[in-house]
C-alpha cells in the first residue's frame, strides 16, 4: 500500500468518525430538544440549520466522503485484495449507502418538505413533530451507524492489512 493512500484512509477513518459524531448528537439530544420547544421553535431551528449546513466544513467532508469511499472500496478489493481489502470495500460502500444514500433517499426530501411549510401552522406542527421528527431521526440514526461502522471497519482493515502490502504498490 502506497505512503498516499495510507494517510488517505486515515484521513478517511477521521472523517468517517466526525460525520457519526455530528449525526449521533443530532439523533441523541439535538432532535430530541428541538421537539420539546412546543414545535414552532425546532421547525425553525431546523429549517436554519437545514440552510446552514450547505455553507461548513461538515458539507464538505460528508459529500468528499463519498467519492473516497468508491475510491477506498475500489483499492480495497482490486489492490489489496484478500479479507482486509474486502473489509475495507465494505467500509466504503457502508458509507455510500448506508450515509449517502440515505441522506440523499430519506433525509433530503423531508428537510425539502419542511424548507416549504409556513413554521406558525399548525398543519406544520404536526407535520413536524408525527412524521419529521421521528422519521428523520430514525433515517439519522441509520446514517450514525454507517458512519461508525465505516470508521470502524475501515481502521480494523487497516489495522491488519499484512505488512507486506505496506511496502507494495
Amino acid at each position: 500500500m502506497s505512503i498516499s493512500f495510507l494517510i488517505l484512509l486515515q484521513f478517511a477513518i477521521l472523517a468517517y468518525a466526525v460525520v457519526a459524531g455530528v449525526f449521533l448528537a443530532f439523533s441523541d439530544f439535538i432532535m430530541r430538544s428541538l421537539a420539546q420547544t412546543g414545535g414552532h421553535g425546532g421547525i425553525e431551528a431546523m429549517q436554519v440549520i437545514n440552510r446552514e449546513v450547505f455553507r461548513w466544513v461538515f458539507i464538505v467532508l460528508f459529500i468528499g466522503l463519498a467519492p473516497l469511499s468508491l475510491l477506498i472500496a475500489g483499492y480495497g478489493g482490486i489492490v489489496i485484495g484478500q479479507w482486509t481489502g474486502a473489509i475495507m470495500m465494505l467500509a466504503g460502500l457502508i458509507y455510500i449507502v448506508g450515509c449517502f444514500g440515505v441522506t440523499v433517499c430519506f433525509n433530503v426530501p423531508l428537510n425539502q418538505a419542511l424548507a416549504g411549510m409556513e413554521i406558525s401552522s399548525d398543519t406544520t406542527r404536526d407535520y413536524w413533530l408525527q412524521t419529521y421528527a421521528p422519521r428523520w431521526t430514525f433515517w439519522n440514526s441509520v446514517r450514525t451507524i454507517a458512519c461508525a461502522a465505516s470508521a470502524a471497519l475501515l481502521l480494523f482493515g487497516l489495522v491488519w492489512t499484512p505488512h507486506c502490502h505496506a511496502q507494495s504498490v
